[in-house]
C-alpha cells in the first residue's frame, strides 16, 4: 500500500506553516518540509523556519541539513524527504509535506528527470560568462533557446541556468524537451493536495508585514552573523531573496529602508512565479487558509482514514 501524503503548497507568505502545524496535530502526523531554504543551517529568520517551540510539539524533516555552502538540488531532497517518509510510516504516524518549492515537490511525488551527465569544460565557460556578464545575460539566452524550462528556474539561480545551458549543449535538445519525455509518471504515493491561495491584495499585505517581521526580529543580524561565520555572501542560498538585500546592506551598498522595500518588492515576484508554476499542476485543492480552515482540516481527516 502506497504512503498517504497530506500535501500543503502554495507561494510564500501565505501562510502554509501554520495550517500545516494545525494539520499535523488533527491527524496525528509529522511534516515533511519541502522548502529549498529552510534546508539550510543557521538561515532561521529570513526562511520563515519555524521555531523550536512548534518542532518540539510537531516533529519537522529535511530542515537544518546542510550548511550553506554545501551542495543541495532536488534529487538530494527527495532522497531526503523519502527517507523521512518510510521513517514517520513506520513510527505509525501520517505525513504533513509544507513547502512551496514546485520542482522539490514534483520531484518527490512524480519522479525526477536526471538528463545527461555534466561536461566540466561547458561547465567552467558557462561559469566564466556568468562572472563577467552576470547572471541574467545567461538567463535572456536560455528563456530564447528554452522559454518553457525558465518558468521554472529564476532569473538569479545560476546552478539551474547553467544545467539548462549545459543539457542543451551536450544534447542539442532543450531540458524541457527531456523533461516532457521523462513525463514525470512515477507515483510512489498516494497524495492529496492542498492549495492555498489568497488574493492578490491580500497575499501582498501578507508579504509586506512578515518581511518588516523579519527586520524587526533581527534578519540583519543573522547574515552578519553568517559572515562571521565565514559564509560568502555570493554563496547561492545567500542570493536568495532576503538574503541578498541583507547582504547588500552589510556591503554598504543601500540602506536598511532600500533593502526592506527591495525585499518586499521581490518576495512579491517570487509569489507571483510560485503561483504561477502550481496553477499548471494538477490535483490542487484550492482554499484560503483562514476562510476555508475546517473545510481544509476536514479533507486531510477524510483522506488519511
Amino acid at each position: 500500500m502506497k504512503p498517504k501524503l497530506v500535501i500543503v503548497l502554495g507561494p510564500t507568505g501565505v501562510g502554509k506553516s501554520e495550517l500545516a502545524l494545525e494539520l499535523a496535530q488533527a491527524i496525528d502526523a509529522e511534516i515533511v518540509s519541502a522548502d529549498s531554504q529552510q534546508v539550510y543551517r543557521y538561515m532561521d529568520i529570513g526562511t520563515n523556519k519555524v521555531s523550536g517551540t512548534d518542532r518540539a510539539r510537531v516533529p519537522h524533516h529535511v530542515i537544518d541539513v546542510v550548511d550553506p555552502d554545501e551542495e543541495f538540488n532536488a534529487a538530494l531532497f527527495r532522497q531526503l524527504a523519502t527517507a523521512a517518509i518510510e521513517q514517520i510510516q513506520g513510527r505509525g504516524k501520517n505525513i504533513v509535506i509544507c513547502g512551496g518549492t514546485g520542482l522539490y515537490l514534483k520531484a518527490l511525488t512524480q519522479g525526477l528527470f536526471s538528463g545527461p551527465g555534466q561536461d566540466p569544460k561547458i561547465r567552467a565557460a558557462l561559469e566564466a560568462e556568468i562572472e563577467e556578464r552576470g547572471a541574467g545575460a545567461l538567463y535572456q539566452r536560455l528563456a530564447a533557446s528554452d522559454p518553457a524550462v525558465t518558468s521554472s528556474i529564476h532569473p538569479n539561480d545560476r546552478q539551474r541556468i547553467i544545467r539548462a545551458l549545459e543539457v542543451l549543449a551536450l544534447t542539442g535538445r532543450p531540458l524541457s524537451a527531456w523533461q516532457k519525455d521523462h513525463g514525470f509518471q512515477e507515483k510512489p504515493f498516494e497524495a492529496v493536495k492542498i492549495g492555498l491561495i489568497r488574493d492578490r491584495a491580500e497575499l501582498n499585505e501578507q508579504i509586506n508585514r512578515r518581511s518588516e517581521r523579519m527586520i524587526r526580529e533581527g534578519f540583519l543580524e543573522e547574515v552578519r552573523g553568517l559572515t562571521q561565520r565565514g559564509f560568502g555572501l555570493a554563496l547561492k542560498p545567500l542570493r536568495s531573496v532576503g538574503y541578498r538585500q541583507m547582504g547588500a546592506v552589510i556591503c554598504g551598498k543601500i540602506d536598511l529602508t532600500e533593502a526592506a522595500e527591495e525585499m518586499k518588492q521581490e518576495t512579491r515576484r517570487l509569489a507571483k512565479r510560485q503561483v504561477t508554476w502550481f496553477r499548471q499542476e494538477s490535483g490542487i485543492r484550492w482554499h484560503h487558509p483562514e476562510k476555508e480552515r475546517q473545510k481544509i482540516l476536514q479533507a486531510a481527516v477524510a483522506f488519511v482514514g
